[in-house]
């Protein structure tokens, strides 16, 4: 059976097992008077997300709109893949980000820069989405679904293909890994815990700083992150936000200056080092299971981080 979750609104999170983990990757449906889906994940989760809707009581078919945050294959990978089991849906996509899931040719080729060979393994197949199933939404743009309204919000920092969608019916918006990856691992020990996603190659601090005073300034009720769930406690994901991604700098550049020929580790380790510290000091055990997204986040986030430093 699939994990859902049932949110205010007529809004469900489905866990999608992005990676083959649990409460690293979710979809958002939105029953109302068009069935829509935002975020698929990669094409290996897709079995998930058809699972959860029928287990909500959904037929895939109904389904009229698909909305990816952006691009990148583990938010937008499997859109080709879930059109063949919904034929009356549109995609809602960045101008940016719509050639790209037209031709995926570049997307697979960064993907597998980076996954190497568990490429196949974690987002095989990646299919074209046909020209006429796109709606691409502009900064601005709104789409009415029965009782609600969505508007679209141009979102840089983490992708230059990347928007924030509020959803006028539950105040609340959807905002991909643009102001970060919420790890709801850490609600046990009463924190709210949020990291930024600094992946390779559009990484755009001073944007991802812009990008989160235009949402802040929406005064939203909840923030629903592609990683993973809803947050309920917005002002405190700001300031998480705030307080990490100069640290995330910082240690970036220190680790580059020291280790010129050994970048990425260098910086990989740096930040594994100071979020063990940060877990540590609030008695997180070792063996939490949020170590093991760490440590995949850590790596693709040093990535970015010295992509960044070299353009700079």
């Amino acid at each position: 059976m699939s994990k859902l979750e049932t949110l205010d609104y007529g809004v469900t999170l489905i866990d999608l097992y992005d990676l083959n983990l649990p409460n690293r990757t979710g979809s958002y449906i939105i029953r109302d008077e068009a069935l829509t889906v935002i975020e698929t994940s990669a094409s290996p989760s897709i079995p998930f997300l058809i699972e959860g809707l029928k287990e909500m009581g959904e037929d895939p078919g109904n389904v009229e709109h698909i909305i990816v945050t952006h691009v990148h294959l583990d938010h937008a990978g499997g859109v080709g893949l879930l059109l063949q089991n919904c034929p009356n849906a549109t995609v809602h996509v960045h101008p940016r980000g719509k050639r790209h899931l037209a031709d995926p040719t570049k997307l697979v080729q960064g993907a597998r820069a980076v996954y190497g060979d568990q490429f196949d393994e974690l987002f095989d197949p990646v299919l074209p989405v046909p020209e006429d199933r796109f709606v691409e939404q502009e900064d601005g743009s709104e789409l009415t679904i029965g009782s609600r309204s969505l508007t679209f919000y141009d979102t840089p920092g983490h992708a230059k293909h990347h928007l924030s969608i509020h959803d006028s019916k539950a105040n609340a918006i959807y905002t991909g890994d643009t102001i970060g990856v919420y790890y709801p691992h850490l609600l046990p020990y009463g924190e709210t815990f949020v990291l930024p996603s600094t992946s390779p190659n559009q990484f755009d601090p001073e944007a991802m700083l812009e990008s989160l005073r235009r949402i802040e300034a929406l005064e939203v009720d909840a923030i629903h992150f592609g990683h993973f769930g809803r947050s309920t406690e917005p002002q405190v994901v700001y300031e998480q936000m705030r307080d990490w991604l100069p640290i995330f700098l910082e240690l970036s550049e220190e680790a580059v200056r020291t280790e010129p020929d050994h970048q990425v580790e260098a910086v990989r380790q740096a930040l594994i080092n100071r979020v063990v510290a940060y877990l540590d000091s609030l008695g997180v055990a070792r063996d939490d299971e949020v170590y093991q997204l760490l440590e995949m986040d850590m790596s693709v986030c040093a990535l970015g981080l010295v992509d960044y430093l070299k353009k700079t």
